[in-house]
């Protein structure tokens, strides 16, 4: 059996279209056969509401509820936390309970590490496992990076996005060195793009302040709205508009995450270079 790929999705800004690559991607990476489990590690819950769960924050039993059970040393029974998807993917819901399990671990010993231990005991059945991050640099997006084997950076297109992705970029670096070795910039992507030479001028922007250090895929996702529609249909792009454009975008992005540390192992250099 092939080792699981722990993939954060992550930027400090919010409105990116974080949660909307991580349905979209798991539902795609599920149509082909994948083994997946999406983590909604938002408080806000957004990736938790497009998967049909419209009040996530009266579900009794959540990531918050296991993380903290790591934290306490306590055992359950199987893995309730767990919910299936109809699109074939299994995903833990995620609430505002992660708001206080993140205030706590500030006093915790190994604290960047408890989302780590958790997948330890629940990754080995899942091919690829996807980590929706909250739009911060702090405590549980630390518990991302220190989970995760890539990191997939989306980047809304504008002349902005380059300075936006610093203080991300070093912290991934800074995570690496220190809590991870094993993490990678998978890449970045754009999202909301529209109009094919504005794409290519802020990929140049990336590209001319990063150099080689954050590898720029091909793959835009579209601003459409089909697209923007999925947060309230409970279908991915697949199944709400399989042959629009922002799906023709996602399963372009699907191919890229399947060569992950595969057929393109030299492209995907870590932040630290």
């Amino acid at each position: 059996m092939a080792k699981p790929k722990v993939i954060a999705v992550a930027n400090q800004k919010g409105g990116v279209g974080k949660s909307t690559t991580v349905f979209n991607l798991g539902a795609g990476l599920a149509a082909q056969g994948k083994r997946v489990l999406l983590l909604d590690v938002d408080p806000q819950g957004d990736l938790t509401k497009m998967l049909g769960q419209r009040k996530p924050h009266e579900i009794p039993i959540t990531l918050a509820t296991v993380m903290n059970d790591v934290v306490k040393g306590i055992a359950r029974d199987g893995h309730p936390e767990i919910m299936h998807h109809n699109e074939g993917f299994d995903y833990i819901p995620g609430n505002r309970a992660l708001s206080s399990l993140e205030v706590s671990l500030v006093n915790e010993m190994s604290r960047e590490t408890v989302l780590k231990r958790y997948l330890a005991a629940v990754k080995k059945d899942y091919d690829y496992v996807l980590l929706d991050c909250r739009p911060s640099l702090g405590m549980l997006v630390i518990n991302c990076l220190a989970a995760a084997d890539y990191v997939l950076i989306p980047v809304q297109a504008d002349y902005l996005a380059a300075e936006d992705m610093g203080e991300l970029v070093n912290t991934v670096a800074n995570v690496r060195g220190q809590i991870n070795p094993r993490l990678k910039i998978g890449g970045v992507f754009l999202t909301m793009a529209n109009g094919t030479k504005f794409r290519q001028e802020v990929a140049h922007s990336v590209h001319a302040k990063y150099g080689r250090s954050v590898p720029v895929l091909d793959v835009s996702i579209p601003s459409t709205v089909r697209l923007a529609e999925i947060s309230t249909v409970d279908k991915s792009i697949f199944r709400h508009e399989p042959r629009g454009k922002a799906a023709e975008a996602y399963l372009s992005l699907v191919k890229e995450v399947s060569k992950l540390g595969e057929t393109q192992r030299s492209r995907f250099v870590d932040a630290a270079r």
